[in-house]
């Protein structure tokens, strides 16, 4: 029996369905941007052109799901790596575009470098629990014109996993599609692989960047999967009810789906989250509340509702350092997604609601993410854990230890060993030097920093990646 989480009955997975259609039929979404529009004027919806404003008939809605793939591979440069959505296993991205770092040697907090993201991937690269990298933190020193292709690039150079990222502006598309097909080897092989995706984020409330929709809508030639990922805060960009944010997340979600379909039938989509709420006392906003960890759980079920490939944020914090506050927080926001069947977790290496990278956190993450898988995998009541026969034998007073089924539970995956947490009586952890959780993680940053890159990219395609960057920085810097 495993350890799953239903926030939502069916029947208020409906009543969020039934009011997601009623904003997108009423209300409407604004889209921005020279394709949307026409599309989607031109296949039924009622579209004002002075606001911009689309309003969505329902019907529109149910033909663009049933036009999304309820399953595809995710692939990645090294087919070792490719993963098949849906999955019974809840897997791991490395969180993204954060602003800041902090330093490994220095402690210091700064800006992001594409330094940075090498030392990251190169960390995410061997973390099991991992299955999609994305570039962790901008690239402040690269030209602000071409900073996404930058950290696109970067990305993909230091891990051979699936890569997902973003762009800016319709005028980048040309030069990330050429990178794409250098690191695939041709486009056909870029279209069939899907080794690299884009994740997009409507603007809360009820709107898409127009800039951004429209380099995607240009890349769905590419047939680039998109990982769609409303963000409604409660309270600022979303209503102040869990319920009515899920509502308007959800209308932000169809409204992309509708939009991606329309554009390109069967493009590959995934169904994302990441929603957060506000401190009342100040405004700020909190991406490790446990109101996040629910909303998470929620849409994750949306997302199932739909029966789409899922993935929520999660793992995250609002803790500006690393310690307690930043393991609490992460494992109060990736249990209930989890448990409520996300396919992938985004979030783990950073924490200040997203905002700072820390290396050694991403090796914490990864033991928390297997705390979790334990807690999912739930108890087995197969055959063979029915050992009432020990109980009969061994009797009152006695002790299991030398069963054989002891011995043999002693291999086996019922019991989790953690790597990272101390298990050690008090006086051998006093001898050992007080060993702890961000200890053990600071070591093992320094030994996968000390080494060569695992599955480095071909020095003939960083060349070529080089040239793409040199010329988009020079050509659309003018």
């Amino acid at each position: 029996m495993r350890f799953s989480a239903e926030l939502l009955s069916i029947e208020e997975q409906m009543a969020v369905h039934e009011t997601s259609l009623r904003i997108l039929s009423e209300l409407g979404v604004k889209f921005l941007g020279q394709k949307a529009l026409p599309l989607l004027k031109h296949n039924g919806a009622r579209v004002d052109e002075a606001s911009r404003i689309a309003r969505l008939p329902r019907t529109m809605v149910k033909e663009a799901l049933g036009m999304a793939p309820r399953s595809f591979v995710l692939g990645a440069r090294n087919p070792l790596y490719d993963f098949r959505l849906p999955t019974q296993a809840t897997r791991y991205c490395i969180d993204g575009t954060a602003s800041f770092m902090q330093d490994f040697v220095t402690g210091e907090r700064r800006y992001g470098t594409k330094k940075d993201i090498e030392d990251s991937l190169r960390i995410f690269q061997q973390l099991d629990m991992g299955v999609m990298a994305w570039a962790p933190v901008t690239a402040s020193e690269a030209p602000a014109h071409t900073r996404a292709l930058h950290e696109f690039f970067a990305m993909a150079r230091y891990s051979s996993k699936h890569g997902e990222h973003e762009l800016h502006f319709a005028n980048q598309v040309p030069y990330l599609a050429a990178g794409l097909e250098a690191l695939l080897g041709s486009k056909a092989e870029l279209r069939r692989r899907h080794a690299y995706s884009l994740i997009y984020c409507p603007v809360a409330p009820l709107m898409h960047d127009g800039e951004m929709l429209d380099a995607y809508l240009e890349l769905g030639d590419l047939d680039l999967p998109v990982m769609i990922m409303p963000m409604p805060v409660c309270g600022t960009t979303g209503p102040a009810s869990l319920f009515s944010n899920l509502c308007q997340a959800n209308a932000e979600a169809l409204s992309s789906i509708v939009i991606y379909e329309l554009a390109h039938p069967g493009r590959p989509l995934i169904y994302s989250n990441a929603t957060g709420t506000m401190d009342f006392r100040n405004g700020a906003y909190l991406g490790g509340s446990p109101e996040m960890g629910l909303m998470a759980a929620g849409l994750t079920q949306m997302g199932r509702f739909y029966g789409l490939p899922t993935s929520s944020a999660g793992c995250t914090s609002d803790a500006k350092q690393p310690g307690p506050e930043a393991v609490l927080e992460k494992m109060m926001t990736t249990l209930p997604p989890v448990c409520a069947g996300a396919d992938i977790i985004i979030g783990i290496g950073e924490m200040e609601s997203d905002q700072l990278l820390v290396l050694e956190q991403l090796i914490v993450d990864n033991e928390l993410a297997h705390f979790c898988e334990r807690m999912a995998a739930g108890i087995q009541t197969d055959g063979s854990k029915d050992l009432v026969q020990d109980i009969l034998q061994v009797g009152p007073g006695g002790n299991f230890l030398k069963s054989r089924n002891t011995r043999l539970a002693a291999r086996t995956s019922e019991f989790f060993n953690p790597a990272l947490t101390d298990r050690h009586t008090y006086e051998n952890w006093l001898e050992l030097g007080k060993p702890g959780m961000y200890t053990k993680a600071r070591e093992k940053v320094r030994e996968i920093l000390a080494a060569p890159p695992l599955d480095p990219l071909p020095e003939s395609i960083a060349r070529q990646l080089d040239e793409i960057l040199q010329a988009a920085d020079k050509e659309l810097g003018k």
